[in-house]
């Protein structure tokens, strides 16, 4: 405790890295506030319906993504979202179509290019969300329309603050990445995530001592240990980011030598990151964004889609993992490119001719290790289903896998090693003495 303590204050004694981390608290601070301020002709104390409505299945997800804007018909009701889906889809343009691949071999040109396009694609995605938003508050929470309000003005009026709203929120975390410390908006998805979490446990806790067949204290005890298990797997997955099994890594290795050191073949036991939990989250949003946020009429086979504690929903979000987790990694590494590159340095795998052999040799390797890879990144996927089998509360589950807990550790340990840094360079001890983390870290987006 002493040593942390000294620590933090060294943290203080660094200039740069106090502006920093007071702009970081002071522009989060300005998120959080915007989250409790209601969209104009709102009576926020009849949002009663919409808060029951966003406490289980997918919309529990979107209300925690947003901090719990979506549930309080805040001006930040569509959160950041809205950005990273218009982000996916340019990442799969860049790869799928050649002008935009051109764009991106352009280097700052052409990523600020992507960039502008990316904002503009938001607007659009904005601008259907947003009155789609607007129907299902009304259909929910009707009464809490101010009495006699133009319904179409308030629609237009009010399409617009949400979307402006979101696009604040952009520009938030763009400042937070220039001007604060981390990634600005894997912050900002990561406070609106932890935001819930005080009041899951409470809820949780209560529930465990209220209900006759909860199991008490004992069953309570017994959840903390599985999460703990489970953030320490994640913790895992971060890390494995970087490694690849020892017996493949001692074959994979050429010949040239640069100051002495044998050069490894850059392969990764989770090339694909988090993208693919990311990219699989995102279409599980389609059949909410089809209905309209509205349920109640729909099919069984939708409202199944919706719930992400049924089988149907856990089964195609698992077959979506893995197969985002082949697809990203067969687009990010190239076998053939790397044993072209390999041949042209005078490298070779030892018992592996140079040329065609050398790039199947790596894809079988890749393949080997990318299929268990995808298994164990399914299996923190759908960490918050199994937890239901232990009666958990669903805003309490919510933090025992998936995306919510992998953005947690990943956006963690890339802000600490961002402080690290900073304090490194003037000759300060790190926060991360262990040197567990300082190779690099998985952020949200």
């Amino acid at each position: 405790m002493k040593k942390l303590i000294e620590t933090l204050k060294n943290c203080w004694r660094i200039e740069d890295l106090r502006q920093r981390l007071l702009i970081t608290l002071l522009f989060t601070a300005i998120y959080r506030f915007g989250s409790f301020v209601v969209l104009p002709g709102i009576n926020p104390g009849m949002l009663e319906k919409l808060q029951q409505q966003t406490s289980g299945g997918l919309m529990s997800l979107l209300d925690m993504f947003s901090g719990g804007a979506f549930s309080n018909a805040s001006i930040f009701a569509l959160g950041i979202m809205p950005y990273i889906s218009a982000s996916i889809v340019m990442q799969l343009l860049a790869i799928a179509v050649p002008y935009f691949q051109k764009m991106q071999r352009e280097g700052e040109s052409g990523r600020k290019k992507i960039s502008q396009y990316t904002r503009w694609l938001t607007v659009g995605i904005l601008f259907f969300q947003a009155p789609s938003y607007l129907i299902n508050l009304k259909m929910q929470a009707g009464g809490a329309l101010a009495s006699g309000i133009n319904w179409v003005w308030f629609m237009a009026a009010s399409s617009i603050i949400l979307s402006a709203g979101s696009m604040f929120i952009l520009w938030l975390g763009e400042r937070i990445t220039d001007k604060g410390v981390g990634n600005g908006i894997s912050l900002i998805i990561m406070i609106g995530i932890i935001a819930r979490l005080p009041q899951a446990f409470v809820q949780e806790l209560t529930s465990r001592f209220t209900a006759i067949s909860a199991g008490g204290l004992v069953m309570f005890i017994v959840e903390i240990v599985i999460l703990y298990a489970v953030v320490c797997a994640s913790i895992l997955l971060v890390q494995a980011t970087r490694k690849v099994p020892v017996q493949y890594a001692k074959r994979l290795v050429g010949n040239k030598q640069y100051g002495g050191a044998r050069q490894y073949i850059p392969l990764k036991l989770f090339a694909a990151n988090v993208m693919p939990i990311i990219f699989a989250q995102a279409l599980m949003f389609i059949p909410l964004a089809i209905v309209q946020y509205n349920s109640d009429n729909a099919s069984w086979l939708v409202q199944n889609l919706l719930n992400n504690r049924s089988v149907l929903y856990n089964v195609i979000y698992v077959f979506l993992i893995i197969a985002f987790t082949y697809f990203y990694t067969a687009i990010t590494l190239n076998p053939t490119q790397m044993a072209e590159d390999m041949k042209r340095n005078n490298g070779f795998i030892p018992g592996v001719k140079p040329g065609k052999e050398t790039a199947e040799y790596i894809e079988t390797i890749m393949s080997r290790i990318t299929f268990p890879g995808s298994l164990f990144i399914a299996f923190i996927a759908v960490m918050p289903a199994l937890a239901s089998l232990l009666n958990v509360q669903e805003a309490f589950s919510q933090f025992f896998g998936g995306t919510s807990l992998l953005i947690l550790v990943g956006v963690v340990i890339d802000t600490l090693q961002q402080i690290e840094g900073h304090m490194l360079m003037r000759h300060y001890d790190g926060l991360l003495n262990s040197g567990h983390t300082r190779s690099g870290a998985v952020s949200a987006y």
